[in-house]
């Protein structure tokens, strides 16, 4: 007891010292050199992180292998990932607060809303409990647990040492972009998807702290963790011109492939979330119906790299292995089937694994369903005698083809598969595949599945970049609380008085709640108050015309749209309902080009 608790001290004694000399340096050189320093900082940090992460899910992995060598069945498959769930919500319900924020969105957010701020708690919360989670055969991905670590690596590093918001914005994507090179031993990768997920503008200037932080992710991974852990392929591969078809194929199945995996896993999670029990129970229910679908189909368990790679080795037939269809693995029309059914049914183990309570991500199963259809349809081409395709060409190529529809990145997808695959000789395919798949989901799904039901919100940045500045603006800092109101009860006179004392050029009209009855604009009534007869006879609510609102909690960017689209100068705001001030167009755009100074990464 003693002993652990010196060990405390001295870790405290030597971070505190290690701080000091960070504070020394910046005082010491630029702040553009302290932004380096900080970026190779946050790399190391968010490398760490990986390698917690992928060595403790690798090492029950092969705990479950073994396992299964000696029941024959997947008896253990099926049990480590209820355990898994259950002690992952046990730790969010007790030791962090009864939540936790899931999903790379919770970054963009973070961008969009928060100043760039994340959390503490994000910096160890994440890869608890998606080690719990996935690294115990939840059907996830660790990908999106471990951006999210690095962004709060990022931020909090940045609150620390006092960074401004554009360079606190930038150390959160380096986290982000150092995380993603960690875990695929891919650098330009984690540069690409910090650039497409997570800053929706940015300069060019800023490619140098995130390629500084993804090359030292990459690096550190690299050195300390095996080469099993990573997903790689050592194939030499090559592209002929004659299969351009099939690829595009290949990138049709895939955009329609990823609107069906988003909208069902959306499906899945929303059904398990919204289980009327406690978290416990609800949690052992999504996480049985998970455990079926594992004893069913194995390489559902944890992120099924292992899978992807026996699919690209042309060994389909692995995946029967410890299933009841293992007796069937040297028929290859069964084995086919049995790649479709699994590809389809991993939407639905991702949902449960998430809505039950779990914690991890869609990053690992887009790659596993594009593996699998990449697969398949190599493989139906030549079963049916049209053609003999390279199986492993189509198996990598329609991961990209997947995680470009899914998400909305094809440049991350594109150079993802480049990096892995060890050179770019299958560089025309992806292209072709990820941009017919992104296209498609693009088409149906405006937004990625990871934002799809907040980027209408306005909580996070999308590529309009005139509508993320005004969602950056919170209506709550900008709206007036001093118009002066009436009730129907009043007359044509009040009106008259209040126009001619306060310089309004518009009266809401209220009830006793403060509910919005309507609205009377002055140039609508100018006339009457020169006309005596009228002004005796006319009543307020004949006058009165339909007021256009919005909640205090909408984004300015809705507020602006309703003022255009109705030719108004403002637009009253509520709160439940009740009246409680307006705001100006004029205002909003006033606000606005000040934002617009201040908002671009640089």
């Amino acid at each position: 007891m003693v002993a652990s608790k010196n060990k405390k001290n001295r870790f405290k004694k030597t971070f505190r010292y290690l701080e000091g000399i960070l504070y020394l340096l910046k005082t010491i050189i630029s702040d553009r050199q302290f932004l380096y320093i900080s970026c190779v900082l946050v790399g190391i940090s968010s490398a760490l992180a990986v390698i917690l992460l992928k060595s403790f899910a690798h090492s029950v992995f092969k705990l479950a292998t073994y396992l299964d060598t000696i029941y024959k069945l997947p008896f253990s498959n099926s049990i480590f990932p209820v355990i898994g769930i259950l002690l992952t919500v046990f730790i969010i319900k007790k030791f962090l607060d009864g939540s936790i924020e899931k999903g790379t969105s919770q970054i963009m957010i973070a961008v969009a809303k928060k100043s760039g701020y994340m959390p503490r708690k994000q910096m160890y919360a994440q890869i608890i409990t998606s080690s719990l989670t996935v690294g115990m055969g939840g059907s996830a991905g660790l990908e999106s647990p471990i951006t999210i670590t690095g962004a709060a690596f990022g931020s909090n590093f940045a609150q620390n040492f006092r960074f401004n918001y554009k360079d606190r914005t930038l150390l959160l994507a380096c986290g982000v972009a150092s995380g993603i090179a960690a875990a695929f031993n891919a650098p330009i990768t984690g540069v690409l998807f910090a650039i497409e997920i997570i800053l929706a503008d940015m300069s060019v200037t800023a490619f140098i702290p995130l390629m500084i932080s993804s090359a030292t992710g990459a690096i550190v991974s690299g050195v300390v963790l095996k080469e099993g852990m990573f997903l790689n392929f050592k194939s030499n591969f090559t592209f002929d011109y004659s299969n351009i078809i099939y690829y595009v194929l290949v990138g049709i199945a895939a955009g329609f492939f990823s609107i069906y995996h988003a909208r069902m896993f959306r499906k899945i999670e929303h059904f398990t979330s919204q289980l009327r029990y406690n978290v416990y129970k609800k949690a052992f229910i999504g996480a049985a119906m998970l455990a079926v679908l594992i004893f069913l189909f194995p390489t559902l368990f944890g992120e099924g790299y292992e899978s992807i790679k026996s699919l690209a080795n042309n060994n389909a037939a692995d995946i029967l292995e410890n299933s009841l269809l293992e007796k069937f693995r040297k028929n290859p029309w069964i084995v086919l089937v049995f790649v479709g059914l699994t590809a389809f049914i991993k939407s639905i183990a991702t949902g449960l694994t998430l809505g039950s309570g779990g914690n991890g991500g869609n990053f690992a199963p887009s790659l596993f369903v594009g593996s699998y259809l990449g697969y398949m349809v190599a493989k139906f081409i030549e079963l049916i005698g049209l053609k003999k395709l390279p199986i492993e060409n189509f198996t990598v190529v329609g991961m990209a083809a997947v995680l470009s529809g899914l998400f909305h990145a094809p440049l991350t997808a594109i150079f993802l598969i480049a990096e892995i695959t060890g050179g770019y000789g299958l560089m025309v395919p992806l292209l072709i595949v990820s941009s017919i798949s992104f296209a498609i989901s693009k088409r149906y799904d405006n937004y990625s599945m990871d934002i799809f039901t907040i980027a209408d919100k306005g909580l996070v940045f999308t590529s309009d970049k005139d509508k993320n500045i005004l969602n950056k603006i919170e209506l709550h800092n900008i709206y007036s609380n001093d118009a002066e109101v009436l009730t129907t009860e009043h007359s044509m006179h009040d009106v008259k008085n209040l126009f001619l004392t306060t310089g309004q050029t518009f009266i809401p009209i209220i009830n006793e709640e403060r509910n919005v009855l309507g609205i009377i604009y002055l140039n609508d009534v100018r006339s009457i108050f020169f006309n005596n007869f009228k002004l005796n006879t006319t009543s307020i609510k004949s006058e009165m015309k339909p007021a256009f609102s919005v909640s205090l909690s909408e984004n300015t960017g809705n507020a602006l749209q309703l003022i255009d689209e109705n030719h108004l100068s403002e637009i009253l705001v509520t709160q439940q309902n009740k009246l409680i001030g307006y705001v100006t167009k004029v205002k909003i755009l006033e606000v606005y080009r000040e934002n617009l100074k201040n908002l671009r990464i640089e």
